[in-house]
């Protein structure tokens, strides 16, 4: 059963601390949503438990393995990583960019196997990027892109899938495309997911979990339903905003 646990993780960038003794798991079909103000960490744990970023204090633990024990290539099979920003300096098709999530999974002398295209053709239809597959990468629309980006670590058939801000070039249809299609596809595959995101209700319809930051440390790692109440939301990202329900479920409202 795939776990993946931060332990009082303590980092940052030189002299500058940006986490405070955070401590995180994920476990198999779960998907926890990082949320907080700007500047909180969220972006730096994540980088934390992709093994991106090592830690000062603490631990990142993969069914108990330190990741920084593990070799880059062991670790690119275990788990994958949705940027912010992906960038390629080649004119790439959609095809060729998911075909990258294959990389740490080729045999000695590179060549892609019949399992390899199978894993990627998967992907492109699991992403609806099947009409979009021979279109060039930097011909898509920012949101085409996203997806292209998330068919990639999908091929990658890892166990965890991390993902900075998966929604950030979506409009409001296809963010919520696209967080149904990660929950979807955590219980279907049983993959262990943590996605960083801004909207506080896109991140409670989405997540089993939501691990709230400010100021680099962990303050509330719980269901939405315990996280999203008026003194937490208003403790951690200030005043101007309120909570209400809908449907029966907690939400989070502008108050102008």
């Amino acid at each position: 059963m795939t776990t993946l646990h931060a332990e009082a993780v303590t980092a940052g960038y030189g002299a500058r601390t940006v986490l405070r003794a955070c401590t995180l798991s994920v476990g198999r079909a779960e998907v926890v949503a990082i949320v907080g103000p700007n500047g909180a960490g969220k972006s730096t744990l994540l980088r934390c438990l992709a093994g991106l970023v090592r830690p000062s204090f603490g631990s990142v633990r993969l069914d108990g393995a330190d990741i920084a024990a593990l070799a880059r290539r062991d670790l690119a099979r275990r788990i994958a990583v949705v940027p912010q920003i992906f960038d390629t300096l080649f004119p790439f098709t959609v095809r060729e960019v998911v075909g990258l999530g294959r990389t740490a999974r080729l045999g000695t002398f590179g060549g892609a196997s019949r399992e390899d295209a199978a894993a990627v053709e998967r992907a492109i239809a699991d992403l609806d990027l099947v009409d979009l597959a021979s279109r060039r990468i930097d011909r898509l629309s920012g949101g085409e892109r996203q997806r292209a980006v998330l068919a990639m670590a999908l091929a990658q058939e890892s166990d965890v899938l991390l993902l900075d801000e998966p929604t950030v070039h979506l409009d409001p249809a296809h963010q919520v495309a696209m967080l149904r299609l990660i929950r979807e596809l955590a219980c279907a595959r049983g993959l262990a997911v943590v996605a960083v995101l801004h909207d506080l209700n896109l991140a409670a319809s989405m997540a089993t979990r939501l691990a709230v930051l400010a100021d680099g440390r962990m303050i509330c790692d719980a269901a939405p339903e315990t996280v999203i109440n008026a003194e937490l939301i208003r403790d951690v990202f200030g005043p101007g905003l309120a909570v209400g329900r809908h449907d029966g479920r907690p939400v989070v409202l502008p108050v102008l």
